[in-house]
């Protein structure tokens, strides 16, 4: 819509205006009005795999660290993520995501969502630069210890309205190809787990059949899984030729060839692709040497390399950038923001956030047409304003 107003009452989105309707409208003398000078309004960004950033990573294993997390991302213009862990040894991953869990509600900047569990469940001949001795089969047991640690009150419901079954697990990358697969999809569909195929060697007919398990979702298309071939689809044919499935997608030009997006619009349904950074704790910072999940990294081309090996770590990408990354690679600006806010949050089935209607939250965020974040607000609150 051009040329509109967005009213907000008690943290959600209580009306939307026309310009005309807007000049027509009488509002209380404390109504609080931002003059956002012909910048775009768009719903909050919600990045459903991150690492950190700033120097804030869910390695640190620490919830003064995730809540700062919050806070660096909400200044770029997120408003909701999903902490992502790393396979790392059971005590690690269990610490962490009670750490993360026991942050979620103490929030100054983005809403935490819940927690992105990247493995442990994975394929070890995919790994990317997860270390292989955290990888391994599919044991129910720890699945249900993972689950335990990220109680919360089992009677509660988050402000996402996304109901949560006792836990905040929200998604988990597993490789469909592991034997057990299929009664772990079960366990984790039964707790509303949104299930992602990633850092996988699956052939087809292992997708095909996670699909029917209901893994349903892909973590970072094109990297760490098996490619395309004539003689088998494997992972990313499925993932193509499929339109019930959803993916990640890295738009920093780098993870994923810029030409390949043309692809992934004309086989893909809109709704379907998710802007993700899977951004790194160093994102953002400067230096020439730095350390993410315990590996020595350098920063070259635009991503971040393990040094030992140059093997790609991650991204350093903002959400922000991404948008302005997906226009540049033939995506309408309405398209590309879709992939950063309504798309995640239906997948996640967060059913107040992604949008500007009346009865949303009121997470927004405002950016320039030089994809300048200009202000953020989040639940009603006004946490970045340059204007």
């Amino acid at each position: 819509m051009n040329r509109c107003a967005v009213l907000i009452e008690d943290g959600q989105i209580a009306d939307v205006f026309s310009e005309k309707r807007f000049e027509q409208k009488r509002f209380t003398p404390d109504t609080e009005v931002i003059d956002v000078n012909g910048a775009y309004i768009a719903p909050g960004f919600i990045d459903t795999h991150t690492h950190g950033a700033g120097g804030f990573g869910t390695e640190d294993g620490t919830e003064e660290s995730i809540l700062n997390l919050s806070c660096f991302l909400a200044d770029q213009g997120v408003t909701a993520f999903n902490p992502t862990i790393y396979p790392s040894s059971p005590d690690v991953m269990l610490h962490q995501i009670r750490t993360i869990s026991s942050a979620i509600g103490k929030e100054k900047g983005a809403q935490i969502m819940g927690i992105h569990l990247e493995g442990p469940f994975l394929s070890p001949d995919r790994l990317g630069v997860q270390h292989s001795e955290a990888v391994r089969p599919v044991n129910i047991q720890f699945m249900e210890q993972l689950w335990e640690a990220s109680r919360g009150n089992p009677h509660s419901q988050d402000t996402s309205g996304r109901r949560i079954q006792d836990g905040h697990i929200v998604n988990m990358t597993v490789a469909p190809e592991l034997k057990g697969m299929r009664e772990l999809a079960l366990f984790c569909v039964k707790k509303g787990i949104v299930l992602q195929a990633g850092h996988t060697d699956a052939k087809y007919e292992n997708m095909v059949e996670g699909m029917q398990a209901g893994i349903l979702h892909a973590t970072h298309l094109f990297n760490a899984m098996s490619a395309l071939d004539h003689r088998n689809p494997h992972a990313v044919g499925a993932v193509l030729i499929h339109p019930e499935m959803s993916c990640e997608i890295i738009a920093d030009g780098f993870h994923v060839h810029p030409d390949l997006f043309k692809l992934l619009l004309r086989d893909k349904p809109i709704d379907k692709i998710i802007l993700v950074t899977d951004c790194l704790k160093p994102a953002q910072q400067q230096g020439e040497s730095f350390i993410a999940n315990g590996d020595e990294l350098v920063f070259q081309d635009g991503v971040f390399r393990r040094k030992r090996d140059m093997v790609i770590a991650g991204s350093a990408l903002t959400m922000i950038k991404g948008v302005q990354n997906l226009t540049r690679f033939g995506f309408s600006l309405e398209d590309a923001v879709k992939t950063a806010s309504s798309n995640p949050a239906q997948v996640m089935h967060y059913a107040n956030k992604g949008a500007i209607i009346p009865g949303k939250d009121a997470d927004i965020t405002v950016f320039d047409k030089d994809f300048n974040i200009k202000a953020v607000i989040i639940g009603g609150s006004i946490r970045k304003n340059t204007f």
